[in-house]
């Protein structure tokens, strides 16, 4: 699905044969499953970390293609991302038990340390976090995107299906309305993605119960809350990769078609061909491949296994929060669930943390409880998703008894079915505490990453300017994560440092205040002279109903208008005499 080295073709007839072969495919994939052809009785588990790559402020960088050639070029383990300020570390997966989460941790730490070396070759550093507050709409021109040919005929599709501006409309402590004319927006979410191997035949009940899991695994692990210098979600990923792909035209919308990030309409009841059926039916291509390869039928007939490329293209531009992924380990098909919704960071620590949380309380969940698709109204699983995202561990969540609990208390109350879901795993059980603890520990301080980052932002920008603030927060976050400790422990932002202040003074937009006083073209003089000197202002902007600027009062034009008013005034008065 990650593949960057490929050609895209336009010619209407290739997307013909590309969704032909994307049926095929699908057929291919049902003969597999009755077949009984599947890798079955392993359980193993994988993981991607995105990063930002930033300079000594804090600040993007666009330069992942030379770190990623001094660790050896792209490849398996280091990967590019969307934008040129991002990076990917994919670990090779374990098997699920003893003490593989240990492992992982250790593999990660590894590979993290080789990210930092290179790119302190080229003068940048590394930082994961679920959305780098530095941010600005200057990151958003396609000069910052990563030139490969995927990216760019994603991103000429995606537009040519909108058939218009994106718009992005996200509603926090602040609020953000905006509009923009490519995808670049999706680049500013930085993941931790996990994958699960699974059994066909438990697909279901397994991909309910990570449904029914994200949303309290969220809830705990917010660490996105900033956006271009709006206070927004605990999660704020989640509302802007949802609406920074949405592809759909405004006829499509009013239709209720589906968006392209997707948590789900209803719960999988009989396999995994429901999901990949549904998303053929419902989602164009992007990019229609035709690659020189035998047919899948073909493939079976021999007594092979297809490697389904056109299928996992597709999927690979389906952007579900909990998406089934096909794949052949030693020969054999297998079946895994590749989960969306973590973000990036605090720490290594915390990242594992929240995968044995979010693996063992959906083990936990499917095994204690079955099916929970029969238990429990979809919509509840849906609204806890985006409530978990929007407000965190104050959200209000549904559960399977029909009650609903804030969603501290639900978390504390599932750390011991999360321990028996690892355990029954496999896992070593002192293994599994270490991370659970870490959760647990969040949920007691209250203090999720998310917490961490506004209750910093806002006692920094009290000090001093919005940017600067973004910058300190940034800054000290990146300090913190160096020292590896879960951010539960994290004591609160300090006051920024003099010596790097001016790097948040360097463009005219840095020192531009936002909260404009303006006067509309049919208003008063007097309503314009009272703004200024209420304001203390010697200028103010004149703009249309539409918000153009079409001019500018000055205090000395205006006197000039209120001598004139106050003369004609008087005329007037003394003709009615």
């Amino acid at each position: 699905m990650g593949r960057k080295d490929i050609e895209v073709g336009r010619d209407p007839a290739e997307l013909r044969r590309f969704e032909e072969r994307l049926l095929a495919d699908a057929d291919a994939l049902e003969q597999l499953l009755e077949g009984k052809r599947f890798e079955t009785g392993i359980r193993r588990i994988g993981l991607e970390q995105e990063l930002f790559l930033i300079d000594e402020h804090g600040r993007p960088v666009a330069r992942s293609m030379e770190v990623l050639e001094s660790l050896g070029g792209p490849g398996t383990i280091y990967q590019p991302e969307l934008a040129q300020f991002n990076v990917e570390v994919a670990l090779s997966p374990l098997v699920f038990e003893g003490g593989c989460l240990t492992k992982l941790e250790r593999d990660l730490r590894k590979h993290l340390a080789a990210v930092q070396r290179a790119a302190q070759r080229h003068g940048v550093d590394a930082v994961a976090i679920g959305i780098l507050p530095t941010l600005g709409w200057e990151h958003l021109g396609l000069d910052w995107m990563t030139p490969m040919p995927r990216y760019a005929e994603i991103n000429r599709r995606m537009c040519a299906l909108r058939g218009d501006d994106f718009r992005i409309q996200i509603r926090g402590t602040d609020k953000l309305h905006a509009t923009h004319d490519n995808l670049m927006l999706e680049s500013f979410n930085t993941s931790f993605q996990l994958h699960m191997q699974v059994d066909p035949d438990e697909f279901v009940p397994l991909y309910n119960a990570m449904q029914l899991a994200s949303g309290v695994a969220i809830a705990a692990a917010g660490n996105s809350p900033l956006l271009l210098g709006h206070r927004l979600w605990e999660e704020t990923r989640i509302a802007l990769f949802r609406q920074s792909v949405d592809a759909r035209s405004d006829a499509h919308q009013a239709r209720g078609s589906r968006e392209r990030v997707f948590f789900g309409d209803r719960w999988v009841r009989e396999s995994v061909l429901e999901i990949v059926r549904d998303d053929i039916t419902h989602f164009r291509v992007l990019l229609p491949i035709d690659e020189d390869e035998p047919w899948p039928a073909d493939v079976l007939a021999k007594g092979e296994i297809p490697r389904l490329k056109a299928l996992a293209m597709h999927n690979g531009t389906v952007y579900r929060w909990n998406r089934p992924v096909y794949g052949i380990v030693d020969g054999k098909p297998t079946l895994r669930i590749e989960n969306r919704p973590l973000p990036a960071g605090p720490t290594v620590l915390d990242g594992l943390a929240n995968m044995a949380f979010l693996f063992g309380l959906t083990l936990g969940l499917a095994e204690e409880m079955g099916d929970v698709g029969k238990k429990m109204p979809f919509h509840d699983c849906q609204a806890n998703f985006f409530n978990a995202a929007s407000t965190g561990l104050r959200a209000a969540l549904h559960w399977l008894d029909g009650r609903t609990r804030p969603a501290d208390e639900l978390v504390l109350q599932l750390l011991p079915l999360a321990a028996k879901g690892l355990e029954g795993a496999g896992n070593d059980g002192d293994d599994a505490n270490r991370y659970l603890d870490v959760i647990a520990g969040r949920v007691a301080s209250g203090q999720t990453g998310s917490r961490w980052l506004i209750e910093g932002f806002n006692r920094l920008h009290a000090l001093v300017p919005r940017d600067e603030a973004l910058q300190a927060i940034t800054r000290e976050y990146v300090l913190r994560q160096r020292t590896t400790r879960p951010v539960h422990s994290w004591k609160p932002a300090r006051k920024p440092e003099r010596q790097s202040r001016r790097a948040a003074y360097e463009t005219v937009g840095q020192v531009m205040h936002r909260d404009l006083k303006t006067v509309q073209e049919e208003d008063a003089v007097r309503l314009a002279e009272a703004l200024m000197r209420w304001e203390g202002i010697r200028h103010i902007p004149v703009e249309n109903a539409e918000g153009e600027l079409v001019g500018l009062v000055t205090l000395s034009e205006l006197l000039e208008a209120l001598k004139a008013v106050s003369y004609t005034h008087l005329r007037a008065h003394e003709t009615s005499l």
